[in-house]
């Protein structure tokens, strides 16, 4: 029998799912190396590779047997092959400009552990889809708002969550289809650089985000009488000013958040809250001319910083902070402590906080390969994340629980998998 690739599911399967890779049909014993490939949109290459040895019945199954060493990772990982995939030029990170598409994973085996490899022995193709069949992606474009709406099927109403990104700007769209699929109503909220929206991160009014709350409030299709926030880096910031000064909002999550604005101005009425202040001499560059900036920030607590402190004592929902404690961008940890004992002494609810070592600041959903290292918009240069890649994998898959499992308790009264899974 000719060696083949065994997939499952087969086809087809949604990123933040996991896949089961096995090969049939080789030798008893026999070493072989097993690669996975992805281009992104721009054309940029991502690959992984692991040894293997075959069991005595030539059979090889990646959840019973471990990787050698030698390849991109070795021991038992079962989706090493995909958080693995590394950028073949530096400082690219993997992400999903057109949610519509899947991604296109090719996985080779080759005979050895040479290198180069030995002959192609077989070869598969599996798609990486994005939407669950059957969920809309509704562009909006009310008031000011831009921004697509992830509808799960069925009839709805849905839990509603906004979606907020950093200081890359754009519309990354592929965090809120993908917990669409899990059965939340998803708006995916760009804030600049994207179309009529500013083009700088200069200053942000808060009347804007006001606007994209109401709007979800108003939807028929989202179940009231609140709305979740979900932001990372920069977003994080944005969705606590949201819940500290706008109704309406039940629950916030924030994956390696500040408690300090930082960045830009944030106005809202007759409010002004400076950004935090920053001193550019602390930042390291190593030899490679990587920059590591997680000291470049001042302390909020400290004389005319205390300004950029936003007031979350006065948002009345509940928190959830998700924090990679090798987070290199800034020090999450730090600001989610700050947070935890602002929000008790004015006897607020004390919020979730859930750390985990080895993760740095890009905290992705499942199976993201981890990126260690990218240019940096405000940087101008790249700059270090944090981040181990087997600890980061696994605190991906357990945050991406935690989110949901967080807003279903809040947004819907009932624990996760059993009001909203499809």
């Amino acid at each position: 029998m000719a060696p083949s690739i065994r997939l499952s599911p087969a086809a087809c399967s949604l990123f933040d799912e996991p896949l089961a890779i096995a090969v049939q049909g080789l030798g008893p014993r026999q070493p072989v190396t097993l690669r996975t490939s992805l281009r992104d949109e721009t054309g940029e290459l991502f690959q992984a590779c692991a040894r293997y040895q075959a069991g005595d019945d030539g059979e090889l199954d990646l959840a019973r047997c471990p990787a050698l060493p030698g390849g991109s990772f070795s021991g038992l990982e079962p989706m090493g092959l995909l958080w693995a995939l590394q950028p073949q030029k530096p400082f690219r990170r993997l992400v999903k400009k057109d949610v519509q598409r899947p991604f296109l994973l090719q996985l080779e085996v080759f005979d050895g552990h040479g290198e180069p490899p030995g002959r192609l022995l077989a070869q598969a193709q599996h798609e990486r889809a994005f939407l669950r069949d059957g969920v809309q992606r509704v562009p909006v474009r009310e008031g000011r708002v831009r921004a697509p709406l992830f509808l799960p099927p069925g009839t709805g109403p849905f839990p509603g969550i906004i979606d907020l990104y950093g200081t890359g700007g754009g519309l990354p769209e592929y965090r809120a289809c993908l917990l669409a699929n899990h059965g939340f109503a998803v708006l995916a909220l760009a804030f600049y650089g994207y179309e009529d929206l500013p083009k700088e991160m200069k200053e942000f009014h808060l009347e804007y985000f006001e606007e994209a709350v109401n709007y979800m409030l108003q939807h028929t299709q989202v179940k009231g009488p609140g709305i979740g926030l979900l932001g990372i880096s920069k977003g994080g910031d944005l969705c606590i000013s949201m819940a500290s000064f706008l109704k309406g909002i039940t629950a916030t999550a924030l994956i390696n958040g500040s408690v300090a604005n930082v960045g830009a101005v944030l106005r809202y009425k007759d409010v002004t809250i400076p950004p935090l202040g920053i001193d550019a001499k602390r930042i390291k560059v190593n030899k490679s001319g990587i920059a590591d900036i997680v000291d470049v920030l001042n302390n909020p607590l400290e004389g005319p910083d205390r300004q950029s402190c936003i007031p979350l004592e006065k948002a009345e929902c509940r928190f959830l902070f998700i924090v990679g404690q090798d987070d290199r961008n800034w020090k999450s940890e730090f600001f989610a402590v700050e947070g935890s004992k602002r929000l008790q002494a004015h006897g607020k609810e004390k919020p979730e906080i859930v750390c985990y070592p080895g993760a740095g600041h890009y905290i992705e959903p499942p199976f993201f390969p981890m990126c260690a290292a990218s240019m940096h918009l405000l940087v101008g240069k790249p700059v270090v994340w944090g981040g181990e890649p087997k600890a980061h994998c696994e605190a991906q898959v357990d945050a991406w629980q935690q989110i949901q499992a967080f807003f279903c308790k809040h947004l819907t009264g009932k624990p996760s998998g059993t009001s909203n899974k499809l």
